[in-house]
């Protein structure tokens, strides 16, 4: 994946505590979060039923 050093993360954080401030940075956070915790369950259905899929074809082949 991403190879990022702590150089660089240190950077970005810093960069970011400019823009948005300390107060904003949490909330930030928590919406980044919250967004990647619904895109896995996202993904993780779409899996999911992929594979129901696959067993249904399989089970009417048979």
């Amino acid at each position: 994946m991403m190879n990022i050093g702590m150089g660089s993360l240190i950077l970005i954080v810093f960069v970011a505590l400019l823009i948005f401030g300390p107060k904003k940075l949490p909330e930030l956070g928590k919406a980044a979060g919250n967004t990647l915790r619904e895109f896995k369950n996202a993904t993780k259905g779409l899996a999911d039923d992929d594979d129901d899929t696959k067993k249904e074809n399989k089970s009417d082949t048979n």
